[in-house]
């Protein structure tokens, strides 16, 4: 019987200092505010407007932030996994570069790729790192640097994506805090709906895919939308009843932040209040990889020893999933 339990013990985040605000967007695109608002709930979003900065950066300085509160020794982290959707570039992995960059020197590093749902997917391979016992502390890191891959012409995707970057620490722990339970999902009948056409190895880059914009990202928001709201609602429902959990248990809902409507579906199905759900939504719309550790970092004062955490995303592919974390500690 294995009793260790992968406790997440420390936080950090970074974001851009630019905002883009609906406001501006207006300047930019046919849109406005009210109608941004009322269909997404997003009011701004940072972004990093450095040329010469990529997701590493973002990533490097979110690591800093936890190691610096945490007053972690980078040097003891054994394994550094790089959630992003927008890796600085192909082949070269993104989270070994971070690794180096944060003087985690002895730990191995490789990226994970699964669109939104890239750092809720790496929650679960951290945790097993940690549950093997051979691991002792499993740094998770989720950025992304969306602008890079956004076409500012574009309104039905523009108004909707920031950059930032989050991290947590993962621990063993043997009081049966930390991850309990998940359910992780995914269907390749969504690949369609959310992509970028070109860039890959199936169609690699060209004059003709640049001239046509497909190096950006695509999405059919309707057929998204829908999907998502039933199915990130549904993998919540399932863990509850799985750990007998009600509304009454669960102290607070951990949502990827990609529509306030869909958060909203899915902690009515949970029968959450809203104060029971983490939104930061409005300040900085979907970061990707980043939406589920920076709600834990705005949200990180609030949280008590022993609270019960679902976590659930739904991102491109299509996957989803939800997560069970009992909280490990009391913020300082």
């Amino acid at each position: 019987m294995n009793n260790i339990t992968a406790a997440i013990t420390a936080v950090g985040s970074y974001v851009p200092d630019y905002i883009l605000s609906n406001e501006i967007l207006e300047t930019m695109v046919d849109t406005n505010d009210e109608w941004i608002t009322s269909r997404t709930g997003i009011k701004e979003r940072r972004i990093l407007k450095d040329k010469d900065k990529g997701t590493s950066y973002l990533a490097i300085q979110a690591a800093k932030d936890l190691l610096q509160k945490s007053n972690t020794d980078p040097a003891e982290i054994d394994l550094v996994i790089m959630a992003t959707a927008t890796p600085d570039m192909p082949v070269a992995a993104t989270g070994v570069y971070v690794a180096t960059q944060i003087g985690a020197v002895n730990a191995f590093s490789y990226d994970l790729v699964a669109a939104c749902s890239s750092f809720l997917f790496g929650m679960s391979t951290a945790a097993r790192y940690i549950e093997s016992g051979k691991y002792k502390k499993v740094l998770l890191i989720g950025a992304d640097k969306m602008s890079s891959i956004i076409d500012y012409t574009d309104r039905t995707t523009c108004i909707i994506f920031g950059d930032g970057g989050g991290a947590v620490l993962f621990e063993p722990n043997t009081e049966g805090f930390g991850v309990r339970d998940e359910y992780l999902r995914t269907d390749g009948a969504g690949r369609p709906f959310l992509k970028i056409d070109a860039g890959g190895s199936l169609l690699p880059a060209s004059n003709e895919t640049i001239a046509n914009k497909q190096h950006f990202v695509f999405q059919e928001g309707k057929t998204v939308f829908k999907f998502a709201v039933s199915n990130m609602a549904d993998v919540c429902e399932k863990v509850m009843n799985r750990n007998n959990l009600t509304g009454d248990d669960v102290n607070w809902l951990v949502p990827h932040q990609a529509n306030k409507r869909i958060i909203d579906a899915a902690a009515s199905r949970m029968k959450l209040p809203d104060e029971k759900v983490m939104i930061n939504i409005h300040k900085y719309g979907n970061t990707t990889s980043a939406t589920l550790p920076l709600c834990l970092a705005d949200y990180e004062k609030q949280l008590k020893k022993g609270d019960n955490l679902i976590f659930a995303s739904f991102g491109g592919g299509f996957t989803w999933g939800a997560v069970y974390v009992k909280w490990a500690y009391d913020s300082k």
